[in-house]
């Protein structure tokens, strides 16, 4: 059922009475750190993520929604509307990425500056959240009654696996409609496959100089690293720097003695590893750095050779490693090179691919197992995610089309993503917002932001959503 114009303002007005109240809800949540850390008893991915469940039941509460818990410390529900059982489900998350480096406000405290609002999580997806909550609020507040029951459903460990939602619906019912405000607008209908590369060798300790003795980069798989540095022996600070300063990638270099060796510290640009060609890799600005450099016969040399070959810098398709490919429907494969430890016996490193439907085992996993066999190093041979997907004819995307062109003017079509959300293994499920075509939110990156007058625009979509689902 649709909302009447009248209902639509009346949901408006009431938003806008309570922005600062909203606001004050998603300040709460972005001061608690809640990036995945060590598990402890009661707390199964660490106090983190806990602490920001606790903080989230208590907004639920105060927000007036109707049998909130705790699952397993590791999802809350509250729910509006009659039934039993939950008609729509709306999954959002509580975890975020760690907080990182080049800040130019305090990541942890809520800035607002100019109409935006900056923060980790402000946009992904501690704000999204908080927005899905005040549509339900708003709804229940106005009067405007609902047939069926809508569940909140807020997790946290969205960016770790999310494991979190996988035992959540291992208990319950998956409702017949789920939608997560995890995404962009006007919707997403096909969130690509993926495959977490994890590769390694070891040798015998080298200690010909010249040579790297350490490299280190990345914290987190699904994140386009902005920092690395390396160590090398037996080479002068002047020649480190006369070859970094004819380096084109666009990565900056500090280069500084550390004793008898030289300290190179690169300097890029962070993105979600979804998206990687929009930042700038710090890490193959790195290898290609020291791939230029005169060291001594190695297997590490060799082993930073060949990466520089298979995986260039500004390479974010795979093109050079043999697995580029896409199709009209989801795009095209990107892989992020995310993190690599290095030292005189041994390197590890990880990758991050995002695969189209025309992508399989075959022609992506096993291709890179044979070019880092052709390496010396060995890749671990797991099964890849496959994409989710729901036609762009299917009513329920249609719903959220119509949604969107209703509150913005703009009627555009569904989109595939390479990033993945909760509803990756929830068929049916669609991701409506939060974030609008044209912007680039620095998800993921330093001074993550959200505009407030957007975020205020989502949760009036959120609450017609949930009236045209529910009502």
């Amino acid at each position: 059922m649709k909302m009447t114009a009248a209902q639509r303002n009346q949901v408006h007005d009431w938003l806008q009475e309570h922005r600062e109240e909203m606001l004050s809800d998603i300040a709460s949540l972005v001061a608690i750190d809640s990036a995945r850390g060590e598990e402890k008893e009661g707390m199964p991915y660490g106090e983190g993520p806990y602490q920001a469940l606790c903080e989230g039941e208590k907004i639920l509460r105060k927000n007036g929604l109707s049998q909130v818990a705790m699952h397993g410390n590791r999802v809350i529900t509250g729910e509006i509307g009659p039934g039993d059982e939950a008609e729509l489900g709306i999954l959002a998350h509580l975890d975020v990425v760690p907080v990182g480096n080049g800040w130019t406000v305090d990541p942890l405290k809520m800035t607002r500056r100019d109409g935006k609002i900056f923060g980790r999580g402000v946009i992904d997806d501690k704000g999204p959240a908080v927005m899905a909550l005040y549509a339900m609020r708003a709804l229940k507040e106005c009067g405007i009654a609902l047939q069926k029951k809508c569940r909140l459903i807020l997790g946290s460990d969205e960016e770790c696996g999310s494991s979190d939602i996988a035992w959540y619906f291992d208990r319950n019912p998956v409702p017949p409609k789920t939608l997560s405000p995890d995404a962009s607008y006007p919707c997403i209908c096909i969130e690509k496959g993926s495959l977490k590369v994890e590769a390694s060798a070891q040798w015998e300790r080298e200690t010909v100089p010249p040579r790297v003795t350490r490299i280190d980069c990345g914290v987190k798989i699904n994140v386009v690293p902005g920092e690395a540095e390396a160590v090398i022996e037996g080479l002068s600070k002047e020649a480190v720097e006369e070859q970094a300063q004819k380096e084109t990638s666009g990565v900056r270099f500090t280069v500084t003695g550390e004793g008898d060796s030289v300290l190179v510290q690169a300097k890029g640009t962070t993105a979600h590893a979804s998206l990687p060609e929009t930042g700038n890799n710090a890490l193959t600005g790195l290898l290609s750095l020291l791939d230029h450099l005169p060291l001594a016969p190695s297997r590490s040399r060799d082993v930073i050779h060949g990466l520089c070959q298979l995986f260039p810098h500004g390479d974010t398709c795979g093109k050079a490693a043999g697995v580029f490919q896409e199709d009209e429907e989801s795009g095209a494969l990107t892989l992020a090179f995310s993190i690599l430890h290095m030292t005189d016996e041994g390197v590890m490193l990880n990758m991050d691919i995002r695969s189209p439907m025309c992508a399989n085992e075959t022609n992506v996993r096993d291709v890179l197992v044979e070019q880092f066999a052709s390496l010396g190093l060995h890749m671990e041979k797991e099964p890849m995610n496959p994409p989710h997907y729901v036609s762009k004819d299917s009513p329920d995307v249609q719903r959220l089309i119509d949604i969107f062109a209703a509150y913005t003017g703009e009627r555009l079509p569904a989109l595939a993503i390479g990033g993945g959300t909760y509803l990756h293994h929830v068929e049916g499920g669609v991701s409506f917002g939060c974030e609008f075509p044209g912007y680039d939110y620095n998800m993921h990156g330093a001074d993550e932001y959200a505009l407030e007058d957007q975020l205020l625009l989502s949760s009036e979509m959120y609450a017609a959503a949930i009236y045209d689902i529910c009502g």
